[in-house]
């Protein structure tokens, strides 16, 4: 019982002794924020005036600092339209792959073509052609047309990442109106761009089926010559019915099987042999191809068409041949002529169209120096290097107090001054 007793009293004595450990040390963080609140109102007149001298000085700078406007431009880019081509194919019954894929349309658009133009919006022929219309390596004192081009991109913002699916041209200057035009001619230079790039596509198209077109012609003229002389040579100037079918059909699918590889081996200049569309294109491929050696023999037997031999006599198999050739050529030359057609009209459009939703107008608001903003920040720092301004004082004054303190300072204050003197 005796031990219990003692148990409990050291207990208390413990818990006593806490509770006084514990006293003083918040007794020491009040008095630690108390002598914080103490230093500053003691140097509250300091505080005060260091943050006025901030205020007053940011207000005068921001009035002195050059005044910048913005001006934005909004446009809507060229959408991802079907060429004429892909309009005109109907027209070409079976055959309307081959123009299709002449016209450019079909798995060719972009599913975002907004980084393109902004691209293109950024590339050095647009830029340097802004540099020498506005003589602006003059304005910004630079002596390479590089350096100029660095400093209008810092003064360019050309956003298409808005969900609206719009591009925003921004350009910021000291001189509102000169914001607002070179925003707007800014349009006008791309537009330039995507004119002489889709004319050169076009141009390009059109000598392609050009060079075709002449060739075929040439090729049919000699196939039509040559059944005119086997037509003289044999005198058969007719076939029945079912070889006529036969020989149009081959010609058809012959036709068809060319512009399909025609297809595969411009797909391939974008795309692996994995991609899903070659290897669609190479299983129609290999139908047309199946479909053909139906209707196709070997040339020792009846010149690569299955005719019946009792329905055309032996001297007729090369007018047969012969009258092959002249259908084939007939319906490359038609293909081709229509997309040369296709061609020149392409070549004379203007182009990618640029419409503006919002040309930039003359800002009426400066977008820089935000006045409020600087004032109120440079308050904030005032008032900050006030308060450790005091606090430093306040410890040097506590350091002076102490008298070994002032003793070391005395010590080093002679010391400067001996080290001065025998400088001197």
């Amino acid at each position: 019982m005796t031990t219990k007793t003692q148990v409990d009293n050291l207990q208390t004595e413990v818990e006593a002794a806490s509770s006084l450990s514990a006293t003083p040390r918040n007794h020491e963080e009040e008095i630690s924020l108390l002598d914080l609140l103490i230093v500053m109102a003691t140097y509250k007149r300091l505080i005060l005036i260091v943050t006025l001298v901030f205020a007053v000085s940011a207000a005068l700078i921001s009035l002195i600092l050059p005044q910048r406007f913005t001006a934005t431009v909004t446009i809507l880019p060229p959408q991802q339209n079907t060429s004429m081509a892909t309009a005109l194919a109907s027209q070409l019954g079976n055959l309307g792959s081959m123009a299709a894929l002449a016209g450019g349309g079909g798995g060719f658009s972009l599913k975002s073509p907004n980084d393109m133009y902004v691209g293109m919006l950024r590339s050095e022929t647009v830029e340097d052609a802004m540099v020498r219309r506005f003589e602006l390596m003059r304005e910004y004192r630079s002596k390479y047309l590089s350096d100029a081009r660095t400093a209008f991109e810092k003064h360019t913002t050309v956003d298409g990442s808005s969900k609206d699916g719009l591009i925003h041209i921004s350009f910021e200057d000291k001189n509102p109106e000169r914001a607002a035009e070179i925003a707007n001619v800014y349009v006008q230079e791309f537009r330039t761009l995507t004119q002489h790039l889709a004319i050169t596509e076009a141009s390009q198209r059109r000598l392609f089926f050009e060079q075709q077109l002449i060739e075929a012609k040439d090729n049919l003229a000699n196939a039509e010559q040559a059944l005119k002389q086997t037509e003289q040579k044999t005198g058969l100037i007719q076939l029945d019915s079912q070889a006529r079918a036969l020989i149009e059909s081959a010609a058809a699918l012959r036709a068809q099987i060319a512009a399909k590889e025609v297809q595969i081996q411009a797909m391939r200049t974008y795309a692996t042999g994995e991609n899903p569309g070659i290897i669609q294109a190479q299983q129609e491929l290999g139908g047309l191809q199946a479909q053909l050696s139906k209707l196709s023999g070997s040339e020792e037997n009846g010149g690569g068409l299955i005719v019946p031999k009792g329905k055309v006599p032996e001297a007729g198999l090369e007018y047969v041949r012969k009258l092959r050739d002249v259908k084939y050529y007939e319906t490359i030359f038609e293909i081709l002529a229509r997309q040369f057609e296709v061609a020149k009209l392409d070549e004379a459009k203007q182009g990618s169209v640029v419409q503006v939703v919002d040309p930039a107008t003359l800002p009426d608001k400066r977008s820089f120096p935000k006045r409020g903003l600087i004032t109120l920040t440079a308050t904030a720092a005032g008032f900050f290097v006030g308060v450790c301004l005091a606090f430093v004082l306040a410890a040097i004054e506590r350091l002076k107090s102490r008298p070994e303190v002032n003793q070391k300072l005395a010590q080093l204050e002679g010391a400067l001054r001996t080290k001065k003197t025998s400088v001197s």
